[in-house]
């Protein structure tokens, strides 16, 4: 569907912590999106609870709102629409300005903020799925070993990438984990489809995801389809050390091409103390975690 609004004095939502701070470090980029954007405010929320209640806020009022900011950012908005109920009705336009950026990399958003400024003038708007999560909403959701590095580098000073990077070394030794599975309505990864399966796993990680890429570029769910109704979901049941000597062919897609992986609907895995992350957002740890997928949730504007 063509998207064909003025974005200009479009509401925007901005993240200023995203990048390092990004917003508040570049001047120029601040004040370049402040004059084409009338809506970009002085003073932008700095809480997540700010950003959902300005977000549940502003899409009451208005049909197209700009988000600036990286994936979590992005998935605030969408929560707070979600809360106001506004979700079939409201458009969004991203321009990336987090570390990671998983979310307008699987959509072909452009990563540069004046080119994906111009995209919200040019471009169309696409229905994209989402994953509801334990009430919360995500693109992407990991579970186990990952997550127990992002909790860690969420702890350290070390800013972005880097601190994901330095993440990885007191968690090389984290144990597999023995979790139950169920999924629903689904198929695996020979197409087969299936109403209902269940498995017991000795898991070091999970990935649930919409989009094929993860923070920094990892192509995480090569399969992956934002827009199919499903579910992908792919366990790494692997030692730790392993997975780390395996990271260039984690990295780039080739090894999940391998992997057990499954396409469903619905899933539910249970163990003991699961770390879970949303989007890079941490949950605390959980015994449970519900994971159902919500067919063209939200409108996203991307390339023609």
């Amino acid at each position: 569907m063509p998207h064909n609004t003025d974005i200009t004095s479009a509401p925007c939502i901005i993240n200023p912590r995203a990048a390092g701070h990004k917003w508040q470090r570049n001047f120029f980029l601040r004040r370049y999106l402040q004059k084409k954007l009338k809506g970009a405010p002085a003073k932008p929320p700095f809480s997540k609870d700010e950003t959902i209640r300005r977000a549940k806020e502003l899409s009451k009022a208005n049909n197209f709102l700009v988000i600036i900011g990286g994936d979590g950012t992005i998935s605030d908005v969408i929560q707070g629409v979600f809360e106001a109920g506004t979700a079939g009705r409201v458009r969004l336009g991203i321009i990336p300005l987090g570390s990671g950026n998983a979310f307008r990399r699987s959509l072909g958003i452009p990563k540069g903020a004046k080119q994906a400024l111009h995209l919200l003038n040019e471009g169309r708007v696409r229905p994209v799925d989402l994953i509801r999560v334990n009430g919360r909403l995500a693109a992407f959701v990991n579970i186990g070993g990952t997550a127990e590095c992002g909790y860690y580098a969420h702890k350290n000073f070390a800013p972005g990438a880097l601190g994901h990077f330095l993440s990885i070394w007191p968690n090389l030794f984290f144990p597999r984990q023995r979790v139950e599975v169920e999924m629903w309505d689904g198929k695996d990864g020979r197409g087969v489809p299936f109403d209902r399966m269940k498995l017991t796993l000795n898991m070091l990680d999970c990935i649930v995801t919409k989009t094929r890429f993860f923070g920094y570029n990892w192509e995480v769910a090569p399969y992956a389809v934002v827009d199919d109704g499903f579910l992908d979901i792919t366990f790494f049941e692997m030692p730790a050390p392993a997975y780390v000597s395996l990271a260039p062919f984690i990295y780039t897609g080739l090894l999940q091409r391998k992997l057990r992986h499954y396409k469903a609907r619905r899933m539910v895995l249970r163990g003991c103390r699961l770390a879970v992350q949303y989007n890079g957002e941490d949950l605390p740890y959980q015994d449970s975690v519900e994971l159902d997928v919500l067919p063209k949730a939200v409108q996203v504007v991307v390339p023609a």
